[in-house]
């Protein structure tokens, strides 16, 4: 009996030990200083760093300024994916908002990042390129890419 429980506790373990695991490129973006009715878009980058497919089932912002937007694509172990984040800049005054990120991270399977800001019509004149959500197509091309690049390094390695 004490082996089965004892089994029975160390395949838990391993079942825990191996699985998807979300972290981010950071968990507050700080817009500074904007000026009212300038681009509020942003975004963060979420990795799976685990060993399944990450799955983010909903993403949830604390006021309906925040407007977030994600797929519901599984991110394989080792990729990313982009979290965009929008924020009502026509609202002056300063601003710290709170997004709920679930997912089926068994340790954390509910996340929090934040934004902030001020809304300020004095703000200096900046301009933000939009960053560009990847799309899978980018995603094949890339890979594609790396491999094409991978292939050539191989090559020179075997030459030498």
């Amino acid at each position: 009996m004490k082996k089965l429980i004892a089994g029975i506790a160390l395949f838990g373990t391993f079942a825990l030990a191996s699985a998807q695991t979300i972290t981010f490129d950071k968990t507050t973006f700080d817009y500074g200083n904007v000026k009212p009715s300038s681009d509020g878009v942003r975004f963060f980058t979420v990795t799976n760093t685990g060993d399944k497919p990450l799955v983010l089932s909903n993403v949830k912002a604390s006021c309906g300024c925040t407007t977030p937007e994600f797929s519901t694509d599984p991110i394989m172990p080792g990729k990313s994916a982009k979290i965009k984040v929008g924020y009502n800049t026509a609202i002056n005054g300063g601003f710290n908002k709170m997004i709920e990120v679930f997912s089926n991270d068994p340790a954390n399977s509910r996340s929090v990042i934040y934004i902030k800001g001020t809304v300020d019509a004095n703000a200096p004149d900046v301009v933000v390129a939009p960053a560009k959500m990847e799309t899978p197509a980018d995603a094949k091309a890339a890979k594609k890419e790396a491999k094409k690049a991978a292939k050539a390094a191989k090559k020179v390695a075997v030459a030498k």
